[in-house]
């Protein structure tokens, strides 16, 4: 289990230690083509030790990798700006840069993974995925987690949960397939009328294709889904690089190990087939609306 940061630097690490082995370089031999001693190159391959872009662009050169999208990504994880000429998908600059001094470091790190993630599965038991909110959605589900927040501390942090939302609008979008248990349509968040807009919401989110919902109804019965809720990152073209990211009060914990993926990912699996298909539950969320609005 890592914190945020660990885990990027953990996962840079071992793609670059993998990308040298197919070399078939030591990590003597790599430190001595870019200059460096050996240890730098080993502290950046387990993770102990962080990389600057520049770092990872001259080892890269080394290992003769030239795919753009995985130089992207690599540099993504270290801090390069995705913005650059042949990053994995389009999309607006580190724009959360802006909120270092309002968010923790572990929701900065999320946001940061969930923006060069090509697939998320989530699994939420009551309320609706951020990705997926309105801002007057957001605005209650913030009041209530917060207390009683300052007006404009709700303001920003509702601004962050919707730039969130471009993930989805990009050119190469988020896929995303959520799991909702039934009790996140029926909690009255923020009154009535919002909880109308977000159901509404909801439904019309999923006329964009990469966008799937399947719901938990209360007829049936117990699941796993009790445990609480989750979610699953994954990234494109990297093996070993899924993480799955469990939000607690105050942080969030994140799961590396392979046993804990496969854990998380079998019991998505399993969910999902407990759930209602996509179809089945577009047609249930059309029915709560419509008895809401008789």
């Amino acid at each position: 289990m890592r914190y945020g940061p660990a885990v990027r630097r953990r996962k840079l690490g071992a793609e670059l230690r993998r990308q040298r082995e197919l070399t078939g370089m030591t990590s003597r031999e790599a430190a001595g083509a870019v200059g460096w001693h050996q240890s730098k190159v080993s502290r950046i391959e387990t993770g102990s030790s962080g990389a600057k872009p520049a770092d990872v662009a001259r080892l890269l050169d080394v290992y003769s990798v030239s795919d753009p999208e995985l130089r992207a990504l690599l540099g993504a994880l270290c801090g390069a700006d995705p913005a650059e000429p042949g990053r994995p998908r389009s999309g607006s600059r580190r724009w959360w840069h802006g909120y270092r001094e309002l968010l923790p470091a572990s929701y900065l790190d999320f946001i940061s993974l969930e923006a060069e993630a090509c697939r998320a599965r989530t699994l939420e038991t009551t309320v609706v995925p951020g990705l997926l909110q309105t801002p007057e959605y957001a605005r209650a589900v913030t009041r209530a987690a917060l207390g009683d927040p300052a007006p404009e501390l709700v303001e920003q942090l509702v601004r962050v949960r919707m730039a969130r939302q471009s993930v989805l609008r990009t050119a190469r979008p988020l896929e995303l397939c959520a799991i909702l248990d039934e009790a996140v349509l029926r909690h009255e968040v923020g009154g009535p009328e919002i909880m109308a807009g977000q159901l509404r919401h909801l439904r019309d989110s999923t006329s964009l294709p990469h966008v799937r919902l399947h719901i938990l109804p209360f007829t049936g019965g117990n699941h796993m889904g009790v445990t609480g809720p989750f979610v699953i990152l994954s990234f494109p073209r990297i093996t070993d690089l899924d993480v799955v990211v469990i939000d607690h009060l105050t942080s969030s914990l994140y799961l590396e190990r392979q046993e804990d993926l496969w854990a998380y990912g079998s019991a998505f699996t399993k969910l999902r087939a407990h759930a209602l298909s996509h179809e089945n539950s577009l047609e249930f969320i059309t029915e709560i609306i419509r008895h809401r609005d008789r």
